[in-house]
């Protein structure tokens, strides 16, 4: 039984001894080799404050910056020893703390994304659970402002776990959750995405919810389609399921546009695409536009063009049109007449003269 036992005790000390030197060797030698490995193959500089090892194996890397595109604070992962031994990446748990993302779109549409240096088919990594507590993106769009028009995505917290039964499904459950930011450093909005996805058998059941969205911070890529008043305010509530099956993806939306509040100006001459006026037309007698619309696609290449988009929206607004009493309809029928009989008037003493 003592000799049993002392075997127990010097297996234990070997072991231990092998994971303090193996701790020693990561803390000094590892910190380097991974530096030059992701300049090797993103050709950005790197740097990593720490690297430690703590049972039972677990790796954590602390203070890592590349180039000016990522950094982040800590990221912890335990890989399975059983499956390096097999030649596959299994990592159970990946936990990325306070991630910065800078992404920046030129004025030609390219991204700073750096194109990968490495030859030949990457290993494949096999990922059981993610989570990225506090993250931030920040995205900087010269295309369509020279000086950078930027949104914020803060508070970026995820969670993805693969689901326990039955062992053999791919699916994982998920969840999403942000903060968005103007580049004046005020939040204007919050969003929720969280369900279930099984991507090899492109099946998928998931929820979105976006809440008190002050969309006028997205004035840039919207223009004037929305209104042909400037919007100094008009804030979104949406919510939409997404529901795939064999690839068939069907979105269901509920859109709330309210709260709106348009520029003080003059009064200006009306433009001649009425759809620029969806808003005022469209709109119930609250000012609140809420519509409620269906898109078909493919969850492996939702082909979601902007054209697309607009004549799906102006179905479902037209559609809107049936909950309004008469006397509303008859109001906006005729104002809408009479703005297009009197810039007729205009027009033609603008050219008889």
């Amino acid at each position: 039984m003592k000799t049993k036992f002392k075997i127990i005790i010097w297996v234990f000390a070997v072991l231990l001894a092998i994971f303090l030197v193996a701790g020693i060797l990561t803390a000094v030698y590892a910190p380097r080799i991974i530096e030059q490995q992701i300049e090797q193959n993103l050709k950005l500089k790197t740097s990593l404050r720490k690297i430690s090892l703590s049972p039972p194996f677990t790796i954590t890397l602390e203070g890592l910056e590349i180039g000016d595109l990522v950094s982040v604070k800590k990221v912890a992962l335990s890989p399975n020893l059983i499956g390096l031994l097999f030649g596959k990446i299994v990592i159970h748990g990946l936990n990325v703390v306070e991630p910065v993302i800078n992404l920046e779109q030129s004025a030609n549409g390219k991204l700073n994304l750096p194109a990968l240096g490495q030859k030949g088919k990457p290993p494949a990594v096999y990922l059981t659970s993610l989570k990225v507590q506090n993250g931030k993106v920040i995205f900087t769009d010269r295309k369509v402002a020279p000086e950078g028009f930027q949104v914020i995505v803060n508070k970026l917290n995820v969670k993805a776990v693969k689901v326990a039964l039955p062992v053999t499904s791919l699916a994982t459950n998920f969840k999403i959750s942000a903060e968005m930011v103007n580049a004046r450093g005020r939040a204007f909005g919050n969003i929720v995405f969280g369900g279930w996805l099984d991507y090899p058998a492109k099946d998928m059941d998931a929820k979105l919810e976006v809440k008190d969205l002050d969309v006028t911070n997205f004035s840039p890529y919207y223009g004037n389609f929305i209104s042909s008043r400037k919007l100094l305010k008009a804030m979104l509530d949406l919510s939409s399921t997404f529901k795939a099956k064999n690839n068939a993806l069907e979105i269901i939306t509920n859109f709330n546009l309210s709260k709106i509040v348009y520029e003080k100006t003059e009064e200006q001459q009306p433009d001649l695409n009425l759809m620029q006026d969806a808003l005022d037309f469209f709109a119930d007698a609250d000012g609140n536009l809420k519509l409620e619309f269906k898109i078909d696609t493919a969850l492996d290449n939702p082909a979601l063009s902007q054209e697309k988009i607009r004549k799906i929206i102006l179905k479902a607004a037209a559609k809107n049109l049936s909950r309004q009493s008469p006397e509303q309809l008859v109001d906006k029928v005729t104002n809408a007449i009479n703005k297009y009989k009197d810039l007729g008037k205009e027009l033609k003493n603008i050219f008889g003269k």
